[in-house]
């Protein structure tokens, strides 16, 4: 996806100023950076120069110029769920400082959040040298624990009035029209039995929780073994909390795709559903299913990336490599469902 050029900092120092003396009549920001990362959005760092608001840097994430900022780039929703777990929660997040609404297109709605320090690792794919094996480890189980607080978190919290609820069958379909709109390659034969038995043989929804989207270890700043913040909260949302699990379930599976780093001490999918559940205090019931439905995404995920990268005049060959996975996610993901309806065992 490509979005519009990233703003002039100068003028983001005052919105962001202005938006920090709601609650700090004494903030001032100056010194306002890019930081890397991001497509549906644009984050920056700033300084607190003088003040009484609880930081020397904050972040600054505003929706990108020119565009509607509905989805994944309505930053003020991202800043509402923030509110809510920083709020009234055990999940580790940045703390809203203040927002401005903006008068989108033309001048974006942005939000203040204090700047938290960690670092942020993948273990089975990120670059560099990971983490000791016992800190990897570590972080793997609190991540665990963390999420099942997360889908802890009331879905009818006043803080979350008016947002959808979405079903299971909403989830395929939503991927169903993404692999829509790709052919050759990156459509293997079985998409559609994919699509298809994954609709046919959906279990009962759980009660709706509140989402992360993408909850893995990447988008989470830690230091040593502990956990700081749950960054990146563009795609939440409220659905069946096995969605969220059996994402992380997969994050943790060294087998979904060739070339992934294994012996990092993250631990195997089966223990970390063992810790969710066992802090959830509610027992897991059909993780087949949804086991299935995630690699379905990821595949569909994954076709989107080669198609968009065969586009661009500069490929990332690490994007391109990701059509060989596409055919290979689709096979397991038929695999879950026959456990799921106990053809195999």
């Amino acid at each position: 996806m490509t979005i519009a050029a990233a703003a002039d900092p100068d003028t983001i120092a005052p919105r962001a100023e202005a938006a920090l003396r709601q609650s700090w009549s004494g903030a001032e920001v100056s010194t306002v950076a890019t930081l890397p990362g991001g497509a549906s959005s644009l984050t920056y760092v700033a300084e607190l120069t003088e003040g009484t608001a609880p930081a020397d840097r904050v972040v600054v994430k505003m929706a990108p110029p020119g565009l509607e900022p509905v989805r994944n780039r309505d930053v003020l929703r991202q800043a509402r769920v923030l509110d809510l777990l920083s709020a009234d929660s055990d999940v580790a997040v940045p703390s809203v400082l203040g927002t401005d609404r903006g008068e989108p297109p033309g001048v974006p709605p942005l939000f203040v959040m204090t700047m938290v320090e960690g670092e942020s690792f993948e273990p089975t794919n990120g670059p560099g040298d990971p983490p000791p094996f016992d800190i990897v480890e570590a972080r793997a189980l609190s991540a665990a624990r963390m999420l099942a607080r997360l889908h802890a978190v009331d879905p009818l919290a006043p803080a979350l009035e008016g947002e959808r609820t979405y079903q299971l069958s909403d989830e395929v379909n939503r991927w169903s029209k993404a692999f829509a709109t790709v052919e050759g390659d990156l459509r293997p034969d079985t998409v559609d039995r994919c699509r298809d038995e994954l609709l046919s043989s959906a279990p009962e929804a759980q009660p709706a929780a509140v989402l992360h989207g993408d909850w893995r270890l990447g988008n989470m700043l830690c230091q040593g073994p502990a956990i700081n913040a749950v960054i990146d909260w563009e795609i939440w949302s409220l659905a069946d909390p096995r969605i969220d699990l059996a994402w992380f379930l997969l994050m943790a599976d060294t087998s979904r795709s060739p070339g992934l780093r294994s012996g990092t001490g993250l631990p195997d999918p089966e223990r970390l559903a063992a810790v969710y559940e066992q802090e959830r205090g509610v027992p897991l019931e059909a993780i087949d299913w949804f086991s299935a439905l995630v690699r379905y995404k990821q595949a569909a995920a994954s076709a989107l990336i080669v198609k968009n990268n065969r586009k661009s005049s500069d490929p990332d060959p690490r994007a391109l490599s990701f059509a060989g996975i596409i055919a290979p996610l689709l096979d397991g993901a038929l695999g879950y469902l026959r456990r799921a309806e106990g053809q195999i065992p």
